[in-house]
């Protein structure tokens, strides 16, 4: 349940990366278990959506106007991604499980990545710590799902 949980921290900085990552595990095969979501995301265009997805937030993120990730919206998007994600990775019969603990984790998550990154923004400014983040989430949400 321990990726249920890390990849809702994931969620709660970028929302759409965990939709990217398992799209990539997927279509490799080595997501860690055999269920729905899994197999959903293992179709071409389901995965190229996911991906998309991933890329036009982050580079959305990077703009002036880009919404804080904790508007209802932000976390309506959070909170679905965080949760197909946390059951795709949870163990058999367990995805109810995991996705309660990943949505749990991806709310919490936003509130704490929030002001993480106004405090870094006052000191280093929006795109740079924007790349930064996006580089963190990136590479923790590859190496949550191919753990």
């Amino acid at each position: 349940m321990l990726r249920s949980i890390l990849i809702g921290l994931v969620a709660g900085q970028r929302a759409m990366t965990p939709l990217a990552a398992l799209a990539g595990a997927a279509r490799r095969g080595t997501l860690p278990h055999d269920n729905a979501p899994a197999r959903l995301m293992a179709t071409p265009l389901v995965a190229a959506g996911g991906v998309a997805l991933a890329a036009a937030e982050m580079a959305g993120d990077k703009m002036k106007t880009a919404p804080d990730r904790t508007v209802v919206l932000g976390l309506l998007a959070r909170t679905i991604t965080s949760g197909f994600a946390g059951a795709a990775l949870a163990p058999p019969r367990r995805q109810a499980a995991g996705a309660a603990l990943a949505v749990g984790a991806a709310v919490a998550a936003s509130f704490a990545g929030l002001a993480a990154r106004r405090w870094a923004m006052d000191r280093w400014g929006q795109t740079a710590t924007g790349f930064v983040e996006d580089a963190l989430v990136l590479g923790a949400a590859e190496r949550i799902v191919t753990a």
